[in-house]
């Protein structure tokens, strides 16, 4: 346990960490990969190259450190954080190589006001918080490996189909290669992808399983990224994945990880299911395991995205309405007018759009997409007071960042 003393220590330092943090977090990532390259295929250079990365640290470090002392607000966030790691095949002999760097990259930023009391109570704080993770991930790992098809590491997965899901979408059936048992999985979570680059290099990126559990593939369905500034290239995972991966080819892939699952013990409780472009995938898995379990359950299916073409899984959520009376879906559009009635309508993301389709309050929410959907999205459900145990979602980020937009509109 953490001493009085060392917690002390830390609190006092969490408003200088919630100053510099971004720039504490750039100089760590920076230094990490210098002197210890061999971490580099655990990173997404996308998300270091967009700070997304760096500022989800930087927001974990000040949470952690405002409070150290009431750890059970954190575990939500310890979850996520796990099960993350366990995703990317993160082991204790990692953390320190993070440890290390970090407390340096504390005193090369803050000088001389990282005293030697302040840098030895972060490396207790931060043995504390790893020996948390690795035990949690421990766990993940055995659940993972000891299930029925169950195993640990990378397994080999052959492609079986190809099927196009809109402009920038396509989704994968993959099988294991070796033909033996597939392991079940939760709806809502996803699998990590592991391919090889034209240095040698491997680099890994985690995509939503976005079919029903129980089948005997698992599907994933991977949105095209294109650079968003001229700067950074085009992802290189996903373009491979839609241009070079053919039928019969095999790629490799972690057990299926993740904390944003629908919750089975609710089978009878309406659900309002909200997706903001690919965020979709892991929303039409959590849909079909909920008529599954409750055929006559009563769900409200909105995507938001920029028009009919981009639209992923379209025909196939209207087959699931057509086939289940108490589903309702509704696309909105936020790019072309094509008109509307009650199935679709034109415009950004507001609280009056929201207002005028929902009208049990009393439903579970579950959301997932891009942030200014997500600050929306979450600012309204704040708004409306829906308790917290009513409110899922899956954000790359501290929560912080999705209070931090109006909520007005969003694209």
């Amino acid at each position: 346990m953490l001493t009085p003393e060392t917690i002390a220590i830390v609190k006092s330092t969490a408003p200088v960490l919630a100053e510099h943090g971004e720039l504490l977090t750039r100089h760590f990532y920076t230094r990490m990969f210098t002197h210890n390259p061999e971490v580099l295929p655990f990173f997404n250079p996308t998300n270091q190259h967009k700070g997304s990365q760096q500022r989800a640290l930087a927001g974990a470090i000040a949470a952690y450190a405002a409070n150290i002392d009431n750890l059970g607000v954190l575990m939500g966030a310890v979850e996520l954080i796990a099960q993350k790691h366990a995703s990317l095949m993160i082991k204790p002999e990692h953390y320190p190589i993070v440890g290390a760097n970090l407390l340096a990259s504390i005193r090369e930023v803050l000088g001389t006001a990282a005293t030697d009391d302040i840098i030895n109570a972060w490396a207790q704080a931060y043995g504390f918080l790893a020996d948390i993770l690795t035990k949690r991930e421990a766990e993940i790992y055995a659940d993972n490996s000891e299930a029925a098809g169950g195993w640990e590491g990378f397994r080999k997965f052959r492609l079986i189909r190809k099927e196009t899901e809109s402009l920038n979408i396509v989704s994968l059936y993959l099988q294991p290669a070796d033909g033996l048992q597939l392991k079940t999985f939760k709806p809502g979570q996803y699998v990590t992808v592991r391919v090889t680059l034209p240095n040698g290099m491997t680099t890994m990126r985690n995509y939503s399983l976005s079919d029903k559990p129980g089948m005997d593939w698992y599907r994933i369905s991977v949105k095209r990224e294109k650079a968003t500034v001229q700067s950074a290239p085009d992802g290189y995972v996903s373009n491979h994945l839609h241009d070079h991966f053919h039928i019969g080819d095999e790629v490799e892939i972690a057990p299926p990880c993740g904390e944003f699952c629908l919750d089975a013990s609710k089978a009878d409780k309406p659900l309002v299911l909200m997706a903001g472009g690919v965020g979709i995938t892991p929303l039409i898995s959590i849909l079909k395991n909920a008529l599954e379990l409750d055929p006559q359950r009563e769900i409200l299916f909105i995507h938001a995205c920029v028009d009919e073409e981009m639209q992923a899984f379209r025909q196939k959520l209207h087959s699931i309405e057509a086939t289940h009376p108490n589903v309702r879906v509704h696309s909105r559009y936020s790019d072309r007018d094509h008109g509307t009635d009650d199935t679709k309508s034109f415009g950004l993301l507001s609280e009056e759009f929201l207002d005028a389709q929902i009208s049990n309050r009393g439903a579970d929410f579950y959301f997932c997409g891009p942030k200014p959907f997500m600050q929306i999205v979450y600012g309204v459900l704040k708004n409306w007071n829906i308790p917290t145990d009513q409110v899922h979602f899956e954000f790359f980020g501290p929560v912080q960042d999705l209070e931090a937009q109006p909520l007005s509109n969003a694209a």
